[in-house]
């Protein structure tokens, strides 16, 4: 899809296929599509992103809640999109041992816990050499678990920016 075919889609069908870009949250889609037309992908990432920032606090700790915890086994979680049950294969979140499972688990727990939201990152973007992203995502969980819920949420924010500009790339030319 091109650019041009973005600005000619209906409200109703740019929310359709736009929608869960952000994850299980069409009201992104629904708020951006008010700063139509765009000049280009980044416009229009840069209006995505902007109604996220002009939501306020309820709804964008909402957005970040609506998203998947990592590393769950394979059926557990009914809620997981498409886009996050292949983003997380991407990063050999599927295939964990009992051992990394039971280190996911924990982690999950007590971000959570510490939060009161799930850790999100990108995980299409994650990479270190020599070290597997499932690795370098537990690590970096490990890290985040010192920051502050301001600081969390607004490095939250950032990662599903992250998600979805590469979820939008992947459906409308540059």
């Amino acid at each position: 899809m091109k650019i041009s075919d973005v600005n000619a889609l209906s409200d109703k069908a740019f929310v359709a296929q736009f929608g869960g870009l952000y994850e299980h949250s069409p009201w992104v889609a629904e708020g951006a599509l008010k700063a139509r037309p765009f000049a280009d992908v980044d416009a229009m990432l840069f209006a995505f992103a902007q109604t996220v920032r002009s939501a306020g606090a309820v709804a964008q700790l909402a957005l970040v809640r609506a998203h998947p915890e990592l590393g769950h086994r394979a059926g557990i979680d009914p809620d997981l999109t498409e886009h996050s049950a292949s983003e997380q294969a991407s990063a050999g979140l599927d295939r964990l041992t009992p051992a990394e499972y039971e280190r996911f688990r924990g982690l999950n727990d007590a971000y959570r816990a510490r939060f009161s939201m799930p850790f999100v990152i990108c995980v299409r973007k994650v990479a270190a050499p020599g070290k597997a992203a499932k690795t370098v995502i537990m690590d970096e969980m490990e890290r985040r678990l010192a920051g502050t819920p301001e600081k969390e949420l607004t490095e939250a924010l950032m990662q599903i920016d992250a998600i979805a500009a590469l979820r939008l790339k992947d459906l409308v030319a540059s």
